[in-house]
C-alpha cells in the first residue's frame, strides 16, 4: 500500500485533541487483532503510542464507545506514536459523549 489511502476527509490536524488513556483492539485485514493505546482524540482522528508495524495508508476497523464500528486509517508513524484519521467526521454531540467516556478526569473533558 504504497500509494496511500485516498481520503475524502480533509487534513485537521490543527483540530482539538483531548487526552485520554485508552486501549482497544482493532481489527487489520491482513494482520487479525491490533492492540492500540490511544493517547488523544478529536473528531477527526487520534493519536496512538506504541509500535504498530504498519505503514501509511492501512486500514483499521474499531469498535468505540458511544460511536460503534469505525475505520481509520494511518496518516504518521514516527517514534512508537501513530497518527490516525478516521473514516467521516465525528458527529460533535457524540464526540462529546465519547471524550466523557474515555476520559475519567472531568477537568480534561472539554468545555460544553
Amino acid at each position: 500500500m504504497s500509494a496511500g489511502a485516498q481520503l475524502t476527509v480533509t487534513d485537521k490536524r490543527r483540530a482539538a485533541r483531548h487526552p485520554v488513556d485508552y486501549k482497544v483492539i482493532a481489527e487489520h485485514r491482513q494482520l487479525g487483532d491490533v492492540h492500540l493505546h490511544i493517547v488523544n482524540i478529536s473528531a477527526q482522528g487520534f493519536m496512538a503510542q506504541g509500535e504498530l508495524g504498519l505503514e501509511r495508508g492501512e486500514r483499521l476497523v474499531m469498535r468505540l464507545p458511544v460511536i460503534g464500528r469505525i475505520e481509520a486509517h494511518l496518516i504518521w508513524a514516527h517514534e512508537g506514536r501513530a497518527g490516525f484519521q478516521f473514516e467521516r467526521i465525528i458527529r460533535i454531540d457524540d464526540f462529546l459523549k465519547l471524550v466523557d467516556n474515555l476520559q475519567p478526569n472531568p477537568r480534561l473533558r472539554p468545555r460544553r
